[in-house]
């Protein structure tokens, strides 16, 4: 069933499993807060299982990209589009939240976020990424990474 993340009263529903429940659920706030206030939408999210799509887009761009299969197991997901960008986030259970930003113009901005929960560990398949810090009254410390998505999807 569809969750309506709340960001004013941050809640780990959905993200009980984690080791970093409170964290990833401020992560998940984080995002929620951000898409509310630039573009107006609600950001919902949904069960790994009822989201197997989005999951599997998320996966085949950073197997193709790449070649990284992540090793933990998918908690939620959502996919979207806001203006002319297709957004996809997947939560993990270990803490790590994976969003594509695919602007379907051609020749637009396409890119592949990484962000790590206050308090986990960098994953292995990730180790080969810089990871810079922000502050977020929601989230603690967030540690995020990118890279440029080269083909299309």
């Amino acid at each position: 069933m569809p969750y309506a993340v709340d960001f004013d009263t941050v809640s780990t529903v959905g993200l009980e499993s984690s080791p970093v429940a409170d964290a990833l659920a401020g992560l998940r706030a984080n995002e929620a807060r951000y898409f509310k206030n630039k573009y107006s939408h609600v950001f919902t999210v949904e069960p790994a299982g009822d989201a197997t799509s989005t999951i599997d887009w998320v996966s085949r761009i950073l197997q193709e990209e790449r070649g990284i299969v992540i090793s933990s197991q998918p908690l939620e997901a959502t996919a979207f589009q806001v203006e002319n960008i297709r957004m996809a986030y997947v939560f993990y259970e270990n803490g790590l939240s994976i969003n594509v930003m695919y602007t379907v113009d051609d020749n637009g901005k396409r890119a592949v976020g990484f962000k790590l929960s206050d308090g986990m560990e960098i994953p292995a398949e990730l180790g080969s990424f810089k990871f810079a810090r922000q502050k977020s009254k929601l989230a603690g410390t967030i540690r995020g990474s990118y890279f440029v998505i080269k083909n299309e999807y």
